[in-house]
């Protein structure tokens, strides 16, 4: 079966809840550290759409893919890519995905071009599995657990205590531009939120690469009396010599990174040099399922566990997170839901499986399950 058609356009994929939340959440009033808060005067990340992919097979199925940064990866998807796989073996993904990993590392295959790559391989992956008719997790293995472990991350942390979430992570609301303030914020911040969640219930934190070294550093010296289970992205995601230093200065503490991490090479210089003590691909930035599956092999061979950034999210990662061995955990992340809001109604896709009581289980569908329509692209594109 051949490719008919490839076509990527920006949508809007915000979860529309029905109940309203019986507090605000604290994400009205905390921010997590960015990098680029050294300038104020800077809004922050670009506000792109998210970019969607149709992959269309001869016969009329259709695959439907996802990933973020609209507005330069669809061009990068409609003007590159479609033009050369237009016309492939729409069944031969790993010829697929080495095309597109060839054709764009003249500009860097990492970066917007790998979350392109993204798009159009989860869109492959599903359509393989519309026309096979089986679920994407049973063509990458069948299951390999019963159910996964989910964590929820974001600041109403006491809200995914009471939705039976086991293990919550929060992010560092003070960078490096504080200084000395800034670390003692956060170690009051973190203090709090173990306190609030209890002992019984593991605490995560998520620095955004908004730290240098020294002030990473400082950072966990602070924390450490908390029994974090892990601290990730606590260097610039490119200064993988910092992440080495970090590693030989912060021993007694679990570090984890990688959702800014493109293509397998990066997880493989980071598993070789153990620079970290787990991998957080993201499967829509990575490279796609193909590029996550390669990463999972990777951390195995290593002894290097796997949680997808944001896998419990969509579907994509579920699928991917009940097959491989590697992953442990799925993450909810992303806006998880005010207190008080189901989760049920926070999903961005529909036929999105919803966490309950701290677990999920994908669903069986053929492909990632996605219960959407052309009218459905079309009205999120509007």
């Amino acid at each position: 079966m051949k490719i008919k058609e490839i076509r990527a356009i920006e949508i809007d994929v915000s979860p529309h809840p029905q109940t309203a939340p019986r507090t605000p959440s604290r994400s009205g009033t905390i921010q997590m550290a960015r990098p680029i808060n050294r300038y104020p005067e800077v809004a922050g990340e670009a506000e792109w759409k998210r970019a969607a992919c149709v992959v269309t097979a001869e016969d009329g199925t259709w695959g439907f893919g996802l990933t973020v940064h609209g507005g330069p990866v669809v061009r990068v998807i409609n003007e590159h890519f479609a033009p050369a796989l237009v016309g492939q073996n729409c069944m031969a993904i790993e010829k697929l995905w080495d095309m597109m990993a060839r054709m764009t590392a003249p500009y860097g295959g990492s970066g917007l071009a790998s979350y392109a790559i993204s798009a159009v391989d989860t869109a492959l992956w599903d359509l393989k599995g519309k026309l096979l008719q089986r679920p994407v997790y049973e063509l990458l293995g069948g299951p390999q657990k019963e159910k996964i472990f989910c964590y929820a991350t974001g600041f109403d942390t006491e809200w995914y205590v009471e939705m039976s979430f086991r293990a919550v992570k929060v992010f560092t609301p003070w960078g490096p531009e504080f200084g000395l303030e800034g670390i003692q914020r956060n170690e009051e911040f973190v203090a709090h939120t173990r306190e609030a969640v209890g002992n019984g219930t593991e605490l995560m934190l998520d620095c955004w690469m908004a730290p240098d070294e020294e002030y990473a550093v400082r950072l966990m010296e602070a924390v450490r009396p908390y029994r974090l289970k892990w601290v990730e992205e606590y260097a610039p995601a490119d200064n993988l010599e910092a992440y080495e230093s970090i590693r030989r200065r912060v021993p007694w503490q679990t570090l984890a990174s990688g959702e800014h991490w493109y293509l397998p090479g990066r997880f493989f210089t980071a598993a070789s040099r153990r620079l970290v003590d787990l991998l957080q691909p993201d499967v829509l930035w990575c490279g796609g399922i193909t590029a996550a599956v390669k990463i999972c092999h990777i951390a195995e061979a290593a002894g290097i566990p796997v949680i997808t950034h944001a896998g419990m999210n969509y579907p994509y990662g579920q699928h991917l997170a009940y097959a491989m061995p590697a992953i442990i955990w799925g993450e909810r992340s992303e806006g998880v839901s005010a207190p008080g809001v189901p989760l049920a109604e926070m999903t961005r896709l529909p036929g999105t499986p919803a966490i309950e009581n701290g677990y999920l289980v994908p669903s069986d569908a053929p492909g990632f399950g996605l219960e959407i329509t052309h009218e459905w692209i079309e009205a999120a594109a509007a």
